[in-house]
């Protein structure tokens, strides 16, 4: 079928090869928002800004916050605010004494630090803030909803080599856990975890067969499968969050190449037809239909993603406590 095509080149094999560990079932080596590494840089900042060295750089990020919550909450502008900001304080922090001899990855920790910690101060003003927003999440997942019932991977044109149930519940898991967080970053990762798998399932399989990955042309088709399987949470505020508010200096390359893809998928969700699912638009009317009046007879049941949610809530109400300098 016709799919969306991502806008950014996908990586070469000797990227992919290098940003890739393939662990057996195709699991994906990737940092997890829940890991140390993830906490060290947090918290390293939150020390760094309770010296009284850091007096200057507070006295900024408190200012900052304080103008923004004088005008009235715009997704847009709001973002072009927090870049702004952010370049400043990076330059700020660059050139300050506390980082005096840093590396660069000792400021690059800094500054994911600053991000995590303005984005979970805005994170109710920024995040799903609008009733626009909150219309199109509902629209994504209504029709993720009725898509689960009847698509299946032969609908996408994904071959019956790359079917891998085992690697397709990891990627599922990993972007249920997506509004677990609430840093751009974090989310991110989830986003990333779920597409390293996948591509990892693609490398696994290409090497096992003998066969030559075709990129794009297999990667879209199965993260718009796992899409549909996972029906991930507020999708659409995720991907606008994350697009407005991560740092533009890191959403480049394969960030970018994933997230592109993600945003595609969801596209394709929502604009998706008889024709996009290779069969006449009368049975994928016909199937709908079904499916609309198989969730109106269904029972409600709790979301597969509940539990995830759960099991990470404990860690993020310790760094909302944490924020308040």
């Amino acid at each position: 079928p016709p799919l969306l095509l991502s806008l950014s080149p996908a990586p070469t094999d000797r990227q992919n090869s290098k940003s890739l560990s393939l662990w057996a079932g195709g699991q994906a080596a990737m940092e997890s928002p829940t890991s140390a590494a993830s906490r060290v840089d947090f918290y390293g900042f939150l020390d760094r800004m309770r010296r009284p060295e850091a007096a200057d750089l507070f006295r900024s990020i408190k200012s900052f916050l304080a103008s923004l919550s004088l005008d009235e909450p715009s997704a847009e502008a709001d973002g072009a605010r927090v870049q702004a900001f952010f370049a400043e304080m990076e330059a700020a922090i660059r050139g300050h004494p506390l980082w005096a001899d840093a590396t660069h990855q000792e400021i690059d920790h800094a500054l994911e630090g600053l991000e995590k910690y303005i984005m979970t101060k805005l994170f109710d003003r920024t995040f799903a803030a609008s009733p626009e927003d909150a219309a199109a999440d509902a629209e994504v997942s209504d029709k993720i909803g009725l898509l689960q019932r009847f698509v299946r991977p032969h609908h996408l044109d994904i071959p019956k080599v790359l079917n891998n149930e085992a690697s397709w519940l990891i990627a599922v898991k990993e972007l249920q856990k997506i509004n677990s967080f609430k840093s751009p970053w974090e989310k991110l990762l989830c986003m990333m975890s779920c597409c390293q798998v996948i591509n990892n399932l693609l490398l696994n399989v290409s090497m096992t067969n003998d066969r030559t990955p075709s990129g794009a042309d297999e990667f879209l088709p199965i993260l718009i499968y796992i899409t549909i399987k996972a029906n991930p949470p507020q999708l659409h505020s995720n991907l606008k969050f994350v697009q407005l508010f991560r740092r533009e200096t890191k959403l480049v390359s394969e960030v970018e190449y994933y997230l592109t893809n993600l945003i595609s998928a969801k596209m394709f969700i929502i604009n998706v037809n008889g024709h996009s699912l290779s069969m006449e638009e009368s049975e994928f009317q016909k199937h709908m239909e079904s499916a609309k009046l198989g969730t109106q007879m269904s029972v409600a049941s709790p979301s597969s993603s509940q539990g995830l949610a759960t099991s990470t809530s404990g860690l993020q109400k310790q760094i909302d406590a944490e924020v308040d300098i």
